[in-house]
This record gives structure tokens, C-alpha cells and sequence, in this order.
């Protein structure tokens, strides 16, 4: 089944569509083991991107599938209050994907996955079909959701390749997870797909996956020697390649140590914004939202790399994948205002 959208929305082309599995996070403030009260929560790559992007007032579709259960209500019901518009299906024979999200230590955050043979990941071209002939600006797709199955991958695949005919920008966003692939199969799997994409997305770890140049080791790492100056360089090389093959932006995001960009004009660095760090689940999707959010407003690669960090910091200063991601008039409570104001 396909959800129903209304007719001004079937029609008119959005700013971001994108599409991934979605699943339901229980999370605990302390070890599964010892028990205890879980939260419940919307988790997924994608919407948390989606979510991001909307929130700064940006026109944003999601795809995807869910079961036909309570689980899948409540991912539906969470991303249309947030103003985002469907096109899912509803498979009334598998399940929604559910992920337990353990706090083990103040510093140390396990997941716990439970999505083998969902709903999430029977997702392929057919569904997309529609979403893709509406239009968007830009198409943003995460390696997670190649990771999910053979039909998945495919579709990915013919997403990418489509919006780029089309004229899309199309933003990949490398996202490994181990739980779902090796580097390997993730490298056979989105080294190709990056010569579609006009942004290629990667934390410093990443770019491995996607570029590999002379001089790295066999995943695109560099050798053991000076390591922070072999890493610039190996980094320097990965992106020139990625460059060379037709991305315009190649993104660095590295966490506490703020995020760069590299394109055929240059490098831009940003420091991340300093706040007090609660929960560092979905920063880097904040980022990313950030960043496409400056880049549909048409802001240089400094303004992009700033409203990006300044996502992120919301999102790891607040609790939850994104509950806490700023409204565009809140994105100037970060940066200028002193720690532990209180506004009145």
C-alpha cells in the first residue's frame, strides 16, 4: 500500500527527498542488562536527516517501508508532525525494524539491532518511483540503506543514477555500519555509486570506502608512519580523486574536531561549536542536515561547514537521534549566547 498524499504535494517538486529504513529505538539510560524504563523513538539515517532539513524550513519528502503495526504507526505519525511529506508502503507481512540503544557508560553507546527481514528492507525502485518523478533539489541517500538488501542496493543504485540525469544534486552520505557489512562489500557497493553524487558525505574513516589512492592501505587508510600528517595527505589525495570524478563537494565530518570541505576552488576547515556533550547519537546526520539546509539556501562553503556544525552541536547537546535539532531561528542560541544562559 501507498500512503495518500495531497494533491499540491503529489505535484510540486520538494527541496530534499530521501529514503531509508526507519526504525523504532528503545532506549535505556543505563545497561540493557540490569533492566529498567526504555524510551521509545524514531531512529533512521535518513529521517533524521529529514527531520533536520524540514526543521529549517525546507520543503522535504521521505520514502520507505514499514510494517503494518503499532511500530510503524508511530514512525509514520512522528515524521508527518514534523511536516514531512510520505511516500511509503506498508508491508503487512514483515515488521518494522526495532533497535535497542544501550547508554553503557557516560561515554560508551551500543546498539543493538533487530531488522533482519523488515519491512525497511524490502525497499526497491518501485517504490521510489513516484517520490523521484515529483522532483527534488536534492536527492540524499546513506550507505545504510545499500546495506539492507540486494533490492535495497539496487534501488539506491537507480535512485542515484536517475537524479543525476534528472538534474538533482545528489549527496551521498558514506554512513558504514558494521553490524550491517564489511568495508569490503561497503566499498564494492558505494565506490561506483559516488560518480553520481555531486556531494559525497564521509567522516575521516569513511573516505576510504569510496576513494582510494596511491599510498593508502588496502580500505583506503593510510600507513602507519607520522599519523596525523599521513592522514591530511591520504585525505588530500582521496578527495582530489573523488574531485577528478566528478564530485563537487567532498565533505570530512570529524566529530569533536569540527568538519572541512574540499572542492576544485579549495579547503575550508570549521572547528566544532563548544557545548556540553549529552548524547553524540545523530550528530553527524545534524551535520549533514545542516549543511544541505545552508546549500539550498545558497551559502558559500564556509556557510555551509558553519550551519552544519552548529546542528551537530544541538544534536549532541541534547538528547535523542533528533529531538533536539534547531528551528532556523534557533540556530543563533549556539555560538553567540554564553554557556548556561537561561532565557527569560
Amino acid at each position: 500500500m501507498i500512503a495518500d498524499v495531497d494533491s499540491a504535494s503529489a505535484v510540486q517538486a520538494v527541496d530534499l527527498l530521501t529514503f531509508g529504513e526507519s526504525m523504532v529505538s528503545l532506549r535505556s539510560t543505563g545497561p540493557l542488562s540490569a533492566g529498567g524504563s526504555l524510551g521509545m523513538h524514531v531512529a533512521g539515517a535518513e529521517s533524521n536527516v529529514a527531520v533536520g532539513v524540514a526543521r529549517l524550513g525546507h520543503s522535504v519528502t521521505w520514502a520507505g517501508v514499514v510494517g503494518a503495526d503499532p511500530h510503524g504507526e508511530y514512525i509514520l505519525r512522528q515524521l508527518r508532525a514534523e511536516g514531512i511529506r510520505l511516500r511509503h508502503r506498508v508491508d503487512a507481512a514483515r515488521n518494522t525494524g526495532v533497535m535497542f540503544l544501550e547508554q553503557r557508560t557516560a561515554d560508551v553507546t551500543r546498539a543493538f539491532y533487530y531488522r533482519a527481514g523488515s519491512a525497511g528492507s524490502t525497499l526497491g525502485r518501485e517504490d521510489l518511483d513516484r517520490a523521484l518523478s515529483a522532483g527534488a533539489r536534492i536527492l540524499h541517500l546513506t550507505g545504510i540503506t545499500a546495506a539492507l538488501s540486494p533490492d535495497a542496493r539496487k534501488a539506491v543504485e537507480y535512485a542515484a543514477e536517475r537524479a543525476a540525469a534528472e538534474g538533482m544534486e545528489v549527496s551521498l552520505d558514506v554512513n558504514y555500519r558494521s553490524k550491517l557489512w564489511t568495508r569490503q562489500e561497503a566499498r564494492a557497493a558505494l565506490t561506483p555509486l559516488a560518480r553520481h553524487a555531486s556531494i559525497v558525505i564521509a567522516s575521516d574513516d569513511e573516505l576510504g570506502l569510496v576513494a582510494a589512492p596511491v599510498g593508502a592501505g588496502p580500505e583506503g587508510t593510510p600507513h602507519p608512519g607520522d599519523a596525523d600528517t599521513d592522514a591530511d595527505a591520504a585525505e588530500t589525495a582521496m578527495a582530489a580523486e573523488l574531485l577528478d570524478r566528478g564530485v563537487r563537494e567532498v565533505v570530512v565530518k570529524r566529530g569533536a574536531a569540527g568538519a572541512g570541505v574540499h572542492t576544485s576552488d579549495g579547503r575550508w576547515e570549521v572547528p566544532a561549536v563548544p557545548v556540553t556533550s549529552i548524547d553524540t547519537v545523530g550528530a553527524g546526520d545534524a551535520f549533514t542536515a545542516g549543511y544541505l539546509s545552508a546549500l539550498l539556501d545558497g551559502a558559500d562553503a564556509a556557510g555551509r561547514l558553519q550551519r552544519g556544525a552548529l546542528a551537530g552541536a544541538f544534536a549532541v547537546s541534547t538528547a535523542g537521534d533528533w529531538e533536539g535539532l534547531p528551528g532556523r531561528a534557533e540556530l543563533a542560541l549556539l555560538g553567540t549566547t554564553p554557556s548556561g544562559t537561561t532565557q527569560r
